[in-house]
């Protein structure tokens, strides 16, 4: 044999795929996948992606034993609930810098996040937090508190 001689194909090989071919086979396959992730997207729109959030009125028993002036915060919510001879009143306990959660202390709140301190009644004693806490709307119901946290109402309205 003469190493210049075209090499026979056998006839076991298989033919090969024009470049056309394999394009438009390959942008179908693209197609067909698209569609059925298409497909599992739109099942699962019936279903929410988000998780539900308790509501922001709530209702809240405050305790027999706590002391005037001092702060009560309900497990889970973002406000302080006080007790005094005039009433009940609550006051937020979001940081009005960045939004961190403050923390009661004998003198009011701190922030824990920027040192941002306030009074118990929600006045800044020290910054950089450049307003007060607000005032959240309450309403007395025997032993009951009603409390809404999407309400602001003016610093000194008691309940």
């Amino acid at each position: 044999m003469s190493s210049n001689a075209p090499i026979k194909p056998s006839r076991l090989d298989p033919e090969p795929v024009p470049r056309r071919d394999f394009l438009g086979k390959a942008s179908l396959w693209a197609a067909a996948a698209t569609g059925v992730f298409a497909t599992l997207g739109i099942a699962r729109l019936p279903k929410a992606a988000v998780l539900s959030s308790p509501s922001r009125k709530f209702k809240v028993t405050l305790p027999e034993n706590l002391p005037e002036g001092q702060a009560f915060v309900p497990p889970g919510r973002s406000v302080a609930l006080f007790r005094d001879k005039e009433g009940v009143h609550a006051v937020s306990i979001v940081c009005t810098h960045l939004g961190c959660i403050v923390k009661p202390n004998a003198n009011g709140f701190e922030c824990p996040c920027h040192g941002s301190r306030f009074a118990a009644d929600g006045a800044v004693t020290k910054g950089p937090a450049p307003a007060p806490l607000p005032w959240r709307k309450v309403t007395v119901d025997g032993s009951d508190c009603m409390v809404d946290e999407d309400a602001s109402v003016p610093p000194g309205t008691k309940a």
